[in-house]
């Protein structure tokens, strides 16, 4: 036993950084591979000769599997622990995002796409179970910080930078600047087997199917689907709205600050995690705020109409942080990844489905601010989870 602890002992805080880095670049392909498909999509549904909807699918696929994929990830961290699972996710993610730039037919593109989806969805209850053996416990929330900043910068990242700097550097070619984008992922999941620690497997039983009886699970769940559903919802029907309202000329400069505030809302999180992260009147404030931002833009217009949307996804990227921090900050490091993948499927299912649910409302009765509104009407009837969040720490129990 004390050979065991010795080897799982938390680093010294001069490993801190290279520890941070790490965590950074794998929250960076949380998102980039999902989010430079939007900007690639029209040059791949040109060539490829793909419908709208399944040229919509690029991105709405792999955000589906981000909830699917959830439970194979919490299945291979109670096998091969968590750096393993990391690393073997990320090698699926990059079989799948380069394997896009490789595709010859629209099957093989979406099944790529499908793949690439479960890879980065088994990344994310990989990372909150790793954050427990890498760092010290008044690290947590900071960790949680640092590579939920690298996901949001690679939301940025991947939708700015894609077309205006990376693919005239390589010809123009759609295929290319997929493949280049994905391949670096190989190099870092290398890199995380430099730190001295989780080469072993875990030790005794561990369980990985969601604990449904933690009402955790359902609570954090919920109220992650009410941060993605906002976000995703917004971001998928801004066009929509500006065009219903005269306004479609304003659209670029409304998907450059609305997803910009996403960097900010990771930015800010960096610098006061340690004072937030646990604290259930920060996530009622900001899941409040983002619901009165959403509302704002549909019920104002113009400028007041993305300065309420910024708002929302300002908002919105706060609380994703503090709920996505919870895990490894209440329970103990054995049933961090079980809780994070339990939380990630009920989030991720209803950040697919109530925007769709929404679009396909306002389809039905032709008008683009019902599809919002279903959105906040979800997010007004979880609001109140948020007040009986239990946030109380436990302790890791020894392992026998």
């Amino acid at each position: 036993m004390a050979e065991h602890q010795a080897t799982t002992a938390p680093p010294p805080p001069a490993r801190l950084l290279p520890v941070a880095v790490l965590l950074w670049l794998a929250g960076l392909y949380l998102r980039i591979p999902i989010l430079v498909a939007p900007p690639l999509a029209p040059f791949i549904g040109d060539e490829l000769a793909l419908t709208q909807a399944l040229t919509g699918a690029l991105t709405t696929l792999p955000i589906l599997m981000l909830a699917i994929g959830s439970m194979p990830g919490s299945l291979a961290i109670a096998r091969i622990g968590p750096r393993n699972t990391l690393a073997m996710a990320m090698v699926i993610m990059v079989l799948g995002s380069a394997g896009r730039g490789l595709a010859p037919d629209t099957v093989t593109l979406m099944l790529a796409s499908a793949t690439m989806g479960i890879g980065v969805a088994m990344m994310q209850p990989a990372l909150p179970a790793l954050l427990p053996r890498w760092l010290e416990p008044h690290h947590l929330a900071l960790g949680s910080a640092i590579y939920m900043n690298g996901m949001l910068m690679g939301e940025f990242i991947g939708a700015g930078i894609t077309l205006p700097i990376l693919m005239p550097l390589l010809d123009n070619s759609w295929r290319a600047t997929l493949v280049v984008w994905s391949l670096p992922a190989l190099l870092v999941a290398a890199a995380l087997y430099l730190p001295r620690r989780d080469r072993e497997k875990p030790v005794g039983k561990v369980s990985w199917l969601p604990d449904w009886s933690n009402p955790l699970t359902l609570r954090i769940g919920l109220l992650l689907g009410l941060s993605g559903s906002m976000f995703f919802g917004l971001n998928a029907y801004m066009g929509s709205l500006l065009e219903q309202q005269g306004q479609f000329n304003k659209l670029a400069d409304a998907l450059f600050w609305f997803n910009i505030a996403q960097v900010f809302a990771s930015l800010t999180m960096l610098k006061m995690a340690k004072a937030w992260v646990g604290r259930r009147s920060v996530i009622i404030i900001t899941a409040s705020l983002s619901i009165l931002g959403t509302l704002g833009a549909i019920t104002f217009t113009g400028w007041r109409a993305i300065a309420s949307a910024t708002v929302m996804s300002l908002s919105a990227g706060i609380l994703l942080i503090l709920l996505v921090a919870i895990p490894p900050l209440v329970t103990t490091a054995r049933e961090t990844g079980r809780l994070s993948a339990g939380t990630f499927l009920v989030g991720y299912t209803l950040a697919f489905s109530v925007p769709m649910l929404g679009g396909l409302i306002a389809d039905a009765t032709g008008d683009a601010r019902h599809a919002i509104l279903t959105v906040i009407g979800y997010s007004l009837l979880v609001l109140p989870l948020a007040f009986t969040l239990d946030l109380q720490r436990k302790k890791d129990q020894p392992e026998s």
